[in-house]
């Protein structure tokens, strides 16, 4: 798909995507207010947040032509599925429980992993999959560990988001955000792998987990 035409697709996609959660967060503020809704409430106000908070990047064009352009439309969709899928389905909650808090706060800690990763990338950083003319090896901050934090803190807050939300249908728009990244991950990694350096810097360190990928 032409490049621009992606773009108009993802700038349609994030105000029907904040649209979607304003709603639902209208919805559980007026089902009886109780616990679980404020909470539930206030977690997909803060998931607002992140979206708009990567807003910027959604939607920029990338100044030189993406080397590849398939994933991301489908990597979109996926994402802005699981979160609306989750917010617009009945809460598992029916009380108080100290469980509540864990998902709200795996799910922060995940997207400050996610904002470190891009803040350290800086200008490479992209939802494109773009190979720069001067693209070089980051291998400082959370690099050192994982080759693709970013994707290693979406797929966190996401869980984690899901977890909270939990219902069928979240869990399986959660496996194919899954997949996609997966092969999202691989089509960058063929890409990257043209860098100089980038090989040796693969080499000794796991895609986004540690001792699992």
């Amino acid at each position: 798909m032409n490049q621009r035409l992606v773009v108009l697709a993802l700038r349609a996609l994030l105000p029907v995507t904040c649209a979607v959660f304003v709603t639902a967060i209208g919805l559980l503020l007026t089902d009886h207010a109780s616990t679980p809704q404020l909470a539930g409430a206030l977690f997909a106000g803060l998931y607002v947040l992140w979206v708009l908070a990567e807003a910027r990047i959604t939607v920029r064009h990338p100044s030189q032509s993406a080397a590849e352009n398939s994933t991301l439309l489908p990597y979109a969709l996926a994402r802005a599925g699981t979160g609306m899928s989750a917010v617009l389905w009945p809460l598992p909650w029916q009380g108080w429980s100290a469980w509540l808090v864990v998902p709200v706060v795996v799910f922060t800690a995940a997207v400050a992993l996610r904002l470190v990763a891009i803040r350290t990338l800086g200008r490479f950083y992209s939802h494109h999959v773009v190979r720069y003319s001067d693209h070089s090896v980051v291998t400082h901050g959370p690099y050192r560990h994982v080759r693709h934090p970013a994707y290693t803190g979406m797929l966190l807050a996401n869980a984690a988001f899901v977890s909270f939300f939990l219902n069928p249908l979240s869990v399986l728009f959660l496996l194919a955000l899954c997949a996609v990244v997966t092969w999202r991950v691989r089509v960058e990694e063929r890409v990257l792998w043209e860098v100089p350096g980038y090989a040796g810097y693969a080499g000794g360190r796991a895609r986004l987990l540690p001792g699992v990928w």
